[in-house]
């Protein structure tokens, strides 16, 4: 069940489990309706960021229209950030950098995007988008990874990941593999995309500054996180690899 992480006279952030979609097509069955019943007060309640069904984390509502337009207008200075983690199977080459590739809608099957170029000849509108990421941890069959994005594309992180050739585990639509085989022969299986929005970092619209707010892997990704070797320690938003810059 999704649980409220912050509010105030502007803001409401909540922490969205995996499995529900942040909106749908008639409002219902969707985190828009739980933030609903979280702040039935609320004057509006429009989300800032869409995590899809299979994602986890922290999605920012806003309240007010004054809010919907200064978080807007962060976005564009850069003062909102967002930060993921994510579990691939192996680590990008470059180890950290910046993946720049444009986004469309998949010809073949419009719910998927794809990464284009300029020899690409897909029809359709083109999206510049611009992922920064980091290797955290790797393990022997598994890497974590820091991802911020910088524009907000549909699918972004996931089509990056898996035109890098680094899919996230369990993105079953992107490439990414749904069981992994430990060297010992244990087989340890995926059943969603390892992917959670971990922090935001965004002005506070009622005291002046910002805030800071994060919140650490459902079980899930933790359990897997440890079956292949790492420390669910090494998964705290808090600790040093998760600068908030």
């Amino acid at each position: 069940m999704a649980k409220i992480v912050h509010r105030d006279k502007q803001l409401l952030v909540l922490a969205k489990p995996s499995g529900i979609p942040t909106t749908s097509p008639n409002g219902r069955d969707c985190l828009v309706e739980v933030a609903r019943q979280l702040d039935s007060n609320a004057p509006l309640l429009h989300p800032m960021s869409r995590l899809d069904a299979e994602v986890s984390g922290l999605v920012t509502f806003a309240r007010t229209r004054f809010a919907i337009r200064q978080l807007l207008a962060a976005r564009e200075s850069g003062k909102y950030r967002r930060l993921y983690l994510a579990i691939s199977s192996r680590a990008p080459e470059p180890l950290e950098g910046i993946w720049r590739a444009s986004i469309a809608i998949d010809p073949h099957e419009p719910r998927r995007r794809v990464v284009v170029d300029d020899n690409s000849r897909v029809k359709g509108a083109i999206r510049p988008a611009i992922t920064a990421y980091k290797t955290l941890i790797q393990l022997e069959n598994a890497a974590l990874l820091s991802l911020r994005p910088q524009t907000g594309r549909t699918h972004q992180l996931r089509v990056h990941a898996s035109a890098a050739a680094v899919p996230f585990l369990g993105d079953r639509h992107y490439g990414g593999l749904n069981r992994v085989v430990r060297s010992d022969g244990r087989v340890f299986r995926v059943k969603r995309v390892m992917l959670h929005c971990a922090r935001v970092v965004l002005p506070d619209l009622v005291n002046g500054g910002r805030l800071s707010l994060s919140i650490g892997p459902p079980e899930d990704m933790k359990q897997l996180w440890t079956d292949l070797g790492g420390n669910d320690r090494q998964l705290n938003p808090s600790g040093a690899n998760f600068e908030a810059s």
